[in-house]
C-alpha cells in the first residue's frame, strides 16, 4: 500500500497539482494533516494560490483523502470541501500497524508520547511547523511532511511524506529525490 502524506497547502493549488503529478500519482491513499485552504495571517500568500480551485481538485479526486483540521482550516472550508476535516485527529489502519494524523499545533511532547502508546501508534503524522521531521522513538515513526507551497527552515524546500508497505519517507517535490527514511521493520 502506498500513502502520500501532504501537510500546509495553505490553498496552494499548484503546490498540490505538483505532488499529485510527481510522489502522489501511484497513491492508494492521500493524509493531509491540515492548514488546506488558507494562507494565515503570519503566512504570505504561496504560489499558486487558489482556494476555491483546490477545493475542487480535492473533492475530484478519484484517490481516497483523509484530512485531519489544522488551526487555519475553517467551518467556511469544510462547506466547500466535501471530504470531512476530522479533528483533533484521525486513525488509520494499515497493514504495517496503525497511524495517527493530526496538525500538531494542540500537543505538546508529554500528550504525543501518551497517545502514541495509548492508541499503539506505529506512525504519527503531524504538520503545522511547515519543517520536514522523519525519526523514530520509542517503537512510533514520527513524520511531520513539511509544507510542499510555504516550506521553512534551515534547508527550506517543498516537501512531502510516502508510506510505502516497507518505509515512510521523506521527498523533496521539486525532483522527487528522497532525503531521509526509515524502515518500517515490525516494532519490537
Amino acid at each position: 500500500m502506498n500513502i502520500g502524506v501532504i501537510s500546509d497547502t495553505h490553498g496552494s493549488v499548484e503546490a498540490w497539482e505538483r505532488a499529485m503529478n510527481t510522489v502522489f500519482s501511484h497513491t492508494e491513499m492521500i493524509l493531509h494533516a491540515g492548514d488546506v485552504l488558507y494562507h494565515g495571517a503570519r503566512n504570505p500568500l504561496p504560489g499558486g494560490y487558489a482556494t476555491s480551485c483546490l477545493a475542487e481538485r480535492l473533492n475530484e479526486c478519484q484517490i481516497p483523502i483523509v484530512i485531519a483540521r489544522g488551526n487555519c482550516d475553517s467551518e467556511v472550508d469544510q462547506v466547500v470541501i466535501e471530504i470531512p476535516m476530522q479533528a483533533p485527529f484521525a486513525l488509520v489502519e494499515a497493514p504495517w500497524g496503525r497511524l495517527l494524523l493530526t496538525h500538531g499545533h494542540r500537543y505538546d511532547s508529554t500528550v504525543v508520547r501518551d497517545l502514541a502508546k495509548k492508541y499503539r501508534v506505529r506512525v504519527w503524522i503531524s504538520g503545522h511547523t511547515h519543517i520536514p521531521l522523519l525519526e523514530e522513538r520509542g517503537g512510533t515513526i514520527f513524520l511531520n511532511p513539511g509544507s510542499p507551497s510555504l516550506p521553512k527552515g534551515a534547508k527550506a524546500c517543498p516537501t512531502v511524506g510516502l508510506i510505502t508497505n516497507d518505509r515512510v519517507s521523506l521527498v523533496e517535490l521539486a525532483t522527487g529525490t528522497t532525503l531521509h527514511a526509515i524502515s518500517l521493520s515490525p516494532q519490537t
